[in-house]
């Protein structure tokens, strides 16, 4: 076996068996936003399945995992739950899916490890049907100017080296952003983890004929408070005054 495929291996059992303490401390998030999502949902980079748990279960659930050695502990988590699932061929970058035949895709710690994240999101508007949602947990750069954020860009090579690719300085939401979703839905929070710690969750969508769709119901990702934000909608303007009555 050569070193790719040896740290292929690593890390999917890191995955397997060292990220418990990481999924508690997020569970209700992703309670939250992979809870509510229905019909076919395809997840990019699923690992060892630790979001099977959330879907309901009547969603049709396609995996995209190119890690050959994650597969097996996906295949495990499943029937455990007792669902059934499907693993696609292809990677983020170039998804074995068709047009528009995804209600959601679902990525939580992937978009910054996949080689582009320019092509993957666009992957992503393809196979998304119109009003389709992209839902995201991912960890990214700190602000600008801190000294947390100077360390990212330093350590980014090694860190790159030693966790699979990952790029701890990464403006995800400027990305998702710059990609075309609309209705973006982000909450920022912090979990324990000095480099990786700056998190952000939400979900953006996918206009209907290349217009943004109208607002739709949804259930936002907690605060970090770990309740639930809420964004209002614009109260009405008032109605314009009446004209004044002509003198006789």
């Amino acid at each position: 076996m050569d070193g790719v495929g040896l740290a292929k291996r690593f890390h999917a059992w890191v995955l397997a068996h060292l990220t418990g303490a990481y999924e508690e401390r997020i569970a209700e998030r992703k309670r939250l936003l992979l809870g509510e999502l229905t019909g076919t949902v395809l997840e990019i980079g699923p690992g060892a399945g630790p979001n099977l748990r959330y879907y309901r279960p009547d969603v049709r659930w396609i995996g995209v995992e190119p890690n050959p050695y994650l597969r097996e502990h996906l295949r495990k988590e499943a029937a455990r739950l007792g669902r059934a699932i499907e693993l696609g061929d292809g990677t983020a970058e170039r998804l074995d899916a068709q047009d528009a035949s995804a209600d959601a895709v679902v990525s939580t710690l992937v978009l910054c490890s996949v080689p582009d994240p320019a092509a993957t999101l666009k992957e992503v508007r393809r196979v998304l049907k119109p009003g389709g949602r992209l839902v995201f947990i991912e960890h990214v750069a700190a602000e600008p100017g801190t000294l947390l954020f100077k360390w990212q860009r330093r350590l980014r090579r090694p860190w790159q080296f030693i966790a699979d690719g990952c790029r701890p300085d990464q403006d995800t939401v400027g990305l998702i952003r710059a990609a075309g979703f609309t209705e973006l839905q982000v909450e920022a929070f912090r979990v324990p983890g000095w480099l990786v710690g700056p998190h952000v969750a939400g979900w953006g969508t996918v206009g209907w004929l290349g217009r943004a769709p109208g607002p739709r119901e949804a259930t936002p990702p907690p605060t970090s408070s770990g309740t639930p934000s809420r964004t209002r909608a614009p109260a009405p303007a008032p109605p314009p005054a009446a004209p004044a009555p002509s003198p006789p």
